[in-house]
């Protein structure tokens, strides 16, 4: 075995559940507390990404795009929560879905016409730039920097919904919105920091791909599907369970594409083998999800008083 492919692929994995991790974060928050399902969600990883894009390419420092990234998707996001989210926690989830795959095609209309067709390239700053060899394993900086960045964001929100008032308000309205408006907590207004904390997330995930994908009109479309599986295997409304899912479900995806074909050509003939495996690494999240919602369907690491 080439283990400096295997710690490859194990990093590249960990790296891509740091990233669903950032995505997942803010949409189970948002799934947990305000039981509203945002399909729109995935629009705030394509702007983060155009943002700093933006930034960037008019001269300005990706430090400063990173800032410009996070602070235009918190206030979209509150924007949204405003205007619509707020008129749909009653409805039924069906609204959500119907609303929310509205404001997609909307973002990503406006992301036409404002950006045009093309995607955007993000060039990395040179520090960023360059490559670690540690022994015969050579690694690019900016994934390392993605992955560490990743972790330290896990830890503050961990935190911030542990220890902080803003934690435990968020806890409360999840447990009981009723009880938390007879303390005099105005709940829209911490419904609404909550949905741009999970805007916000959802666009320095996308502005921390970009640099290595490019920037692209419905980028955010389809990682969005297996950011919902994350939410759902770990346990919906769990920063915890998002976390390890998120771990879980990028190692699993970044090996079963690596390794699957070969450990089927043992079972079977080699072309079967080659034909089946990538089928079948594409179907691995999805068969977890079902095993976990056959025999846990609460998610791997609910939240506290889940059931």
């Amino acid at each position: 075995m080439d283990w400096n492919l295997l710690l490859t692929q194990l990093l590249n994995g960990l790296q891509l559940g740091l990233l669903l991790f950032l995505l997942a974060s803010g949409l189970t928050l948002i799934f947990g507390i305000m039981d509203f399902i945002n399909l729109s969600h995935g629009s705030f990883y394509m702007l983060g990404a155009y943002f700093c894009g933006s930034v960037v390419a008019r001269g300005g420092s990706f430090l400063t795009g990173i800032f410009v990234a996070l602070l235009g998707a918190f206030i979209i996001g509150a924007i949204v929560e405003w205007i619509i989210a707020r008129r749909l926690y009653k409805e039924d989830h069906l609204d959500h879905v119907l609303v929310t795959f509205g404001l997609i095609l909307i973002f990503d209309t406006l992301v036409h016409i404002i950006w045009g067709p093309a995607g955007m390239a993000i060039p990395l700053p040179e520090v960023l730039n360059g490559q670690v060899t540690l022994g015969t394993l050579v690694l690019p900086v900016y994934r390392l920097v993605i992955i560490a960045s990743g972790l330290l964001v896990a830890g503050i929100l961990t935190l911030m919904v542990s220890r902080s008032r803003l934690g435990m308000l968020i806890r409360a309205g999840a447990s009981n919105r009723t009880m938390v408006e007879a303390l005099g907590i105005n709940i829209n207004l911490l419904y609404l920091v909550v949905f741009a904390i999970g805007a916000t997330m959802s666009a320095f995930a996308g502005m921390l791909i970009a640099p290595i994908t490019e920037a692209s009109i419905g980028m955010g479309n389809e990682i969005i599907i297996i950011a919902f599986v994350v939410v759902i295997v770990g346990g919906i409304g769990s920063i915890k369970g998002a976390f390890f899912a998120a771990i879980i479900i990028g190692l699993m995806d970044t090996l079963g594409r690596s390794y699957l074909d070969d450990l089927m050509k043992v079972f079977m003939p080699i072309h079967h083998a080659e034909t089946a495996a990538p089928a079948l690494s594409a179907m691995l999240v999805y068969i977890l999800m079902a095993v976990v919602l056959a025999f846990r369907p609460q998610g791997l690491f609910p939240p506290a008083g889940a059931r």
